[in-house]
């Protein structure tokens, strides 16, 4: 189902990942290699950009520096421009979510991942 862009013909842009519904609006959904390729479904937006934009979100936080994303030009420097953009698309979301958690990470420094692996370690050795 990944779509690419195309540089004419159609007349329509198409964006990998990214789907246009019969009543106008936009399909996001991304395939998952550690499920053995299963769907992974990221939302409806109003436009093919947001919707493009939802998949680069996802195939970057997968697959990283590796991602094929529909604009690469946005995750060149990989500061935290990136993560910030996450809340903007939680409203957008679509509202089945089968009780999944989802926790996001922001890298600090290895002293603060030592302290944090080592207070579980403390927790864990006291029960």
């Amino acid at each position: 189902m990944d779509e690419e862009k195309e540089g004419g013909g159609g007349g329509e842009v198409r964006y990998r990942g990214v789907r246009r519904r019969p009543w106008g609006k936009f399909a996001a959904e991304i395939r998952d290699s550690t499920r053995h390729g299963a769907r992974v479904w990221l939302g409806t937006f109003n436009s093919a950009e947001e919707a493009a934009r939802a998949y680069d979100r996802a195939a970057y936080a997968m697959r990283g520096s590796l991602a094929i994303l529909n604009f690469p030009d946005e995750y060149n420097n990989t500061t935290a421009a990136t993560t910030t953009s996450s809340s903007a698309s939680s409203s957008t979301s679509g509202g089945d979510q089968r009780g999944k958690q989802v926790i996001e990470f922001e890298y600090l420094d290895d002293k603060l991942l030592e302290e944090l692996l080592d207070s579980e370690d403390k927790k864990n050795k006291k029960t």
